[in-house]
């Protein structure tokens, strides 16, 4: 499918957004974030954080998970880099910017793989999710929390019209649950886990895949 958000863009956006993101977005995604974790140190192990952002999320994992993070945005990641210096985060064992498409880790590299609103705010989210599941150990699960578009309805119209606005913000608010069902029935080798409604209105949802 053709790329209708690219990288430079949304690095460029994550960039404006670096100085204010956790204020804007701390609460609201607070439910998400701490559910996908709660499933993630269920799992234990050496997980991967795409989208890690400005480390947000860091502090709330246990400290016997192992921890790899990594973002698009410099400035996102440096703000990360300050508070694991902060808090003693010794359980992060890297921070680095990376493309979520081509993740430069070994295939079958991890317990599980959490991305937290990124799916929406990537170029290609199908080759995207097929490099999270490469990066995956076999049993192992990608754990997703985003928005997912509305099917019809007052909503699926006020996304349509807010789309080319929120890509230059970077990302799609339109992104519809079929490519995430096309996507699984192609690539073969997933098995959907749960999908769960999450804060604000149920708008958004935790989904879970697991690797054959």
């Amino acid at each position: 499918m053709a790329a209708d958000i690219d990288r430079a863009g949304v690095a460029k956006a994550y960039e404006r957004w670096a100085p204010v993101y956790d204020l804007v977005f701390g609460k609201v995604f607070e439910e998400g974030r701490k559910s996908t974790i709660a499933e993630a140190d269920r799992i234990g192990g050496r997980i991967l954080d795409v989208g890690v952002g400005t480390g947000l999320s860091l502090s709330d994992y246990s400290s016997t998970t192992k921890l790899c993070g990594v973002d698009i945005s410099e400035p996102m990641l440096r703000k990360a880099q300050s508070r694991v210096r902060a808090l003693g985060l010794h359980n992060v064992e890297t921070l680095a910017v990376m493309d979520a498409k081509n993740l430069a880790f070994g295939d079958s590299s991890f317990e599980a793989v959490v991305a937290q609103y990124v799916i929406t705010a990537v170029p290609d989210p199908e080759a995207t999710l097929d490099d999270f599941i490469r990066v995956l150990k076999p049993g192992g699960e990608l754990i997703l929390v985003n928005h997912i578009g509305a099917e019809s309805g007052p909503r699926r119209v006020f996304e349509l019209a807010f789309a080319p606005l929120a890509r230059r913000l970077g990302w799609r608010p339109e992104f519809a649950w079929a490519r995430l069902t096309n996507w699984a029935a192609k690539h073969g080798g997933v098995t959907l886990a749960e999908r769960r409604p999450m804060p604000p209105m149920g708008h958004f949802s935790l989904i879970r895949y697991r690797k054959s």
